[in-house]
């Protein structure tokens, strides 16, 4: 579907060069295109492809740009446009509305990339299905895996972030989704957006786009919002552990192993499902991948098989058996909702020996950010965390409120580091043989280098 007429049709760009040509795939990194690749030459914040135009060329078979080169090289395709961010986009849009095929689209504060692979997984086993690799989803990611589609594809799954209010109604114009899923409403980005009803109005956006909405009833300032959109006149399905809806787990049992629980689709079909990654939220995941499959017509057994064969995502509650002492390595990103899923499945796991909790600051928050910080540190008290690993400057707020005696009971044993690298060469001074470790904070505090402290003194 890459052919130089599909892309100046998409984005009525002009042809610089004689040669014509198909290609395989649409490339932004100059590093890594090869032969039978596109270069789109985007401007970012910190770079410009422009200036990689050349070295890009060398390898790949064309470029799309938005400055005019000076020569043309012999044998490839130059396609000059107004601008290369929009015409990616503008590519991805049309190569999609050329199939008519269900794209699902998943948001949420928390939960989507596991969602995401937990829709594929289960779709891929009934249709040739296309998803958004690893955390692909912005303005740039998201455009870019549609340019992947091809005329064999029978499903999209796509994974939607975002920052501002606006980015997911924007995603929507590109990918044009069929089915919409949100996860719940939580405190990611309410730094930015500056408050909670803020960012449930930016993930509900999706709603403007999809004939499908499928959401959590358990989460009820999300179902608040969903009630006030009297203008959706789409099909709504709901899933829940407690409250009665569509899709439901019953009879749930979570453990380090995984979690046993029936699937019951709309009180009529039930299967024993053995998810084989903890934690409750993780539950919540796949009843909304259920939901989705339903939609589209996938049977309760072939949802049950695919569900038992997922595996996780790494550096997403994965749980690692590190010689005596069980590591939940959650690094890969952190905001305060997901922090007390976390550090609550945490106490429920830890049998044995002592529950810690190695956390690192959470990001934009803005001017939430001591307020958060501070209610994580009184949660991790009220949860009966016994060691706190605080890491970084706003963490310390955390640890703080967290030694606070209140209603006579005590907080843990508190660790303060500064940074990653303190609290990674002193980590192994602070556990024992049998403890319980989570391991979280937000992306930009790599907390993952702890983990590796870990590895290398056993």
């Amino acid at each position: 579907m890459l052919t130089v007429e599909n892309i100046i049709k998409a984005t009525g760009g002009e042809l610089l060069s004689e040669n014509t040509k198909t290609f395989h795939r649409v490339s932004i990194d100059s590093r890594k295109i090869s032969e039978g690749e596109v270069f789109f030459a985007i401007r970012g914040e910190r770079f410009d492809g422009h200036d990689f135009l050349e070295k890009a060329l060398l390898r790949g078979s064309g470029a799309v740009v938005d400055r005019k080169p000076g020569s043309l090289p012999p044998g490839k395709v130059i396609v000059y446009v107004n601008d290369t961010l929009r015409s990616l986009q503008d590519l991805a849009h049309f190569l999609r509305m050329k199939l008519d095929i269900p794209v699902v689209a998943v948001t949420g504060s928390n939960g989507k990339t596991t969602t995401k692979e937990m829709i594929y997984g289960i779709l891929s086993g009934k249709f040739r299905t296309l998803k958004n690799e690893g955390n692909l989803n912005n303005h740039i990611g998201l455009p870019l895996s549609l340019t992947r589609l091809n005329p064999y594809d029978e499903a999209v799954v796509l994974e939607m972030g975002m920052n501002a209010s606006g980015e997911i109604r924007r995603l929507c114009e590109i990918a044009g989704p069929t089915h919409g899923v949100i996860t719940n409403i939580g405190s990611a980005h309410v730094g930015r957006l500056g408050s909670y009803e803020a960012v449930r109005a930016a993930k509900l956006e999706v709603l403007e786009r999809v004939s499908v909405a499928v959401v959590n009833n358990d989460d009820g300032f999300l179902m608040k919002g969903i009630e006030a959109r009297e203008n959706f006149r789409g099909e709504i399905i709901t899933f829940a552990v407690n409250n009665t809806s569509d899709v439901m787990a019953k009879n749930v049992i979570v453990s380090k192993q995984g979690s046993d629980f029936i699937l019951e689709i709309r009180d009529t079909e039930r299967a024993q499902v053995r998810l084989n990654v903890p934690g409750l939220f993780n539950v919540y995941n796949a009843l909304a991948a259920s939901a989705v499959s339903v939609s589209l017509g996938v049977e309760i057994k072939e949802i049950k098989t695919a569900l038992e064969a997922y595996r996780g995502v790494p550096m997403r509650f994965e749980i690692i058996n590190m010689k005596g002492i069980t590591v939940i390595n959650d690094s890969y990103n952190a905001n305060p909702s997901s922090v007390e899923k976390s550090v609550k499945e945490l106490a429920r796991l830890g049998t044995g020996g002592r529950i810690v909790a190695v956390l690192g600051d959470m990001r934009e928050l803005d001017a939430f950010s001591e307020k958060e910080h501070r209610a994580a540190g009184d949660m991790i008290r009220e949860t009966g965390v016994d060691v706190f690993v605080a890491v970084g400057e706003m963490m310390g707020l955390a640890a703080e409120e967290s030694r606070k005696v209140k209603g006579g009971k005590a907080g843990p044993e508190v660790f303060i580091f500064k940074d990653v690298y303190s609290a990674k060469e002193n980590i192994m001074d602070i556990l024992k043989q049998g403890d319980t470790v989570l391991v979280k904070g937000s992306r930009a505090m790599s907390m993952e280098k702890i983990i590796e402290g870990i590895t290398d003194v056993i």
